[in-house]
């Protein structure tokens, strides 16, 4: 009898230290399914950690990744120092995950402000957040010999560590376990720390049955168990009204601290801001605007930070500088302060950071969304790639993404020299498709070398549907090569553009002048028509719809002079990006029209 006692034993050991390697297996990584715009930047950017690290998990993905597909995202030390991630899997809900990871549904939505019971749904990535500073959610009891515990969270002790051992069958869950022995599935789980996090527990383990807690034993009914909607509905903010908008501006407006080119900008920006204030205030909103100059050290914007005003910050502005993103977005993120960035697109701070709004578009962002209306204006498209000598560094992703997705919709591609004939030129036309030439090239010099031989094409084939497509750079050229862009029935992309024959555009440029006694410096963007368009739609914004800002996003219906608008939340507990993409139409009948797809 004791050598089956003993053979029972080891048995059972062996199985615990299987379940121990497995556990540590399965919670080395978690899945990230992947979405339209994101790159393996980005994803690595979200998770804090290096492409590297995931191209390890994932061979093959420095090369593509595929929109809808799984990716295996390693838990390294950088990211869960502070919480874990979950991937939502099939039956969970919000309150199971309280349970699962002894965390609060109030702590859960905090770390995830885009999650809502609409899109908690499977394959959802959310941030859960350390138990350390939480209350625990599981039963506690009130006295302990005779000692009381008040509201703390510590644990009565059991009268040994299990009362049994239950061999997992197939298709059990925590869940069923837990019910089946009448203990709540955090008591299961804080006896086997093995299940928490992604680990699955498998069929023929061992799994540890704690006594049940004095309230669970004293429990005489099942509790209910509260929806998804109910936990989020409960924990949802309430929207409260901003009387007077504390605004910043900061940003480096003398030449000491950056360039006279970029100084220039940063004061044309904020004489266009300076117009959407008082623009505002005549319609009866209040703001108190507070203005900063900072330099290229970081010391510069330390010292503003320090300021007594600034954590009290509905939103700031800014700023210029690569090296002041990430301490300005963690203090605005520590105030609950929102952090509009205006300018570069490179930095990746909005994918980790709640409080960013990132106004320029991340590239693989705006490049699939490119990629969509390229589609969808051109479903019968024949396109005709010409290949330019140089300058086409700066092109060559966004080409190769385009061919890609034109291969994946079986649109057919060629390729030219940009030296190629007319008579080479008329060999690739065909007459069932809408012809579209697309230059590898956005500089300059490269249209000048294209466009005599493609305007005599498209003399010689009248009759045929030809288009030239090209990009933003464009418009600092359209004076150059206006009557060629319409000749060619000439489209680009954007995120900006004004048409400078629009009343709103020919009003505000009437203004400025009025204003400052000047026009604007001839660049796109105009740096005023974005610092009035961002100014104007977030003050606006906050005005309209207070603390309720971010759920309202949609409902702004405002038409900007320059700069569009379509914010998306980057992840569940990252900022804003802006995906607005239109294109310009140069026509044959001499129009300008801007196509918005929204």
């Amino acid at each position: 009898m004791k050598t089956i006692n003993r053979i029972f034993c080891s048995l059972l050991l062996a199985g615990a230290c299987g379940l121990g390697v497995n556990a540590q297996e399965n919670q080395s990584y978690f899945l990230h399914t992947i979405e339209k715009g994101q790159s393996l930047y980005s994803i690595a950017s979200m998770y804090n950690i290096s492409q590297a690290d995931i191209v390890k998990l994932n061979p093959g993905s420095d090369d593509k990744i595929y929109v809808g597909r799984a990716l295996r995202i390693p838990r390294t030390d950088a990211n869960t120092q502070k919480e874990t991630f979950h991937t939502i899997a099939p039956g969970e809900t919000l309150y199971r995950l309280t349970v699962k990871y002894n965390v609060s549904a109030k702590a859960i939505c905090d770390a995830n402000p885009g999650l809502s019971a609409e899109n908690f749904r499977i394959g959802q990535v959310i941030q859960i957040p350390s138990a350390t500073n939480e209350t625990t959610v599981t039963a506690t009891t009130p006295e302990l010999s005779g000692i009381s515990t008040g509201n703390s969270s510590v644990q009565a002790p059991v009268q040994s560590r299990c009362r049994d051992m239950h061999k997992v069958k197939r298709k059990e869950t925590v869940f069923s376990i837990s019910r089946e022995y009448g203990i709540t599935e955090a008591e299961l789980i804080a006896a086997n720390p093995e299940l928490r996090g992604e680990n699955k527990i498998k069929k023929g383990s061992f799994l540890c049955i704690p006594y049940p807690s004095a309230q669970t034993q004293q429990s005489t009914h099942p509790q209910t168990v509260p929806s998804d909607s109910e936990l989020f509905s409960e924990n949802k903010k309430s929207n409260e009204r901003i009387n007077v908008i504390k605004a910043a501006v900061i940003l480096p407006f003398l030449s000491d601290g950056a360039s006279k080119s970029e100084s220039a900008k940063m004061v044309e920006y904020y004489e266009g801001f300076l117009m959407a204030v008082d623009s505002l205030k005549r319609t009866g909103t209040s703001i108190d605007l507070y203005t900063y100059t900072t330099g290229s050290a970081t010391s510069s914007l330390n010292s503003i930070l320090g300021k007594s005003e600034m954590k009290d910050m509905d939103i700031i502005f800014g700023p210029l500088h690569q090296q002041h993103i990430k301490p300005l977005a963690d203090f605005a993120d520590k105030h609950d302060i929102r952090l509009v960035i205006p300018f570069t697109s490179k930095d990746n701070t909005v994918f980790r950071n709640p409080s960013v709004y990132q106004i320029n578009t991340p590239q693989s962002y705006l490049y699939s969304e490119v990629y969509d209306h390229f589609v969808r204006q051109f479903p019968n498209a024949n396109v005709i790639f010409i290949e330019a000598s140089q300058d086409t560094r700066d092109k060559a992703d966004f080409i190769k993404g385009l061919k890609e997705e034109l291969r994946n919709r079986s649109i057919p591609t060629k390729s030219l020299k940009e030296d190629a004939t007319v008579e080479s030129l008329k060999a690739v036309l065909r007459n069932d498709r809408e012809n579209i030439f697309i230059p590898t090239s956005g500089s300059n010099i490269t249209l000048i070398k294209i466009l005599p031989q493609l305007t005599l094409l498209v003399r010689e084939k009248p009759d045929s549907r030809i288009h030239l497509f090209g990009y933003p750079e464009w418009q600092t050229y359209t004076k150059d090569h206006l009557e060629a862009f319409f000749e060619l029935d000439t489209y680009f992309y954007s995120s900006f553009y004004t048409n400078n024959l629009l009343p709103a555009a020919i009003n505000f440029t009437k203004s400025y002048r009025k204003w400052y006694g000047k026009d604007m410096d001839e660049r796109y963007p105009k740096f005023g028509m974005l610092g009035f368009d961002t100014g104007y739609f977030f003050l606006k914004g906050l005005s309209r719809y207070g603390s309720g800002f971010e759920k309202n996003l949609n409902e702004m219906n405002l038409v900007p002079i320059q700069t569009g608008f379509k914010f998306q939340r980057v992840n569940n507990w990252g900022g804003f990006i802006n995906r607005k993409v239109f294109f310009v139409h140069f026509t044959k009948n001499f129009e300008l029209i801007k196509l918005d797809f929204d």
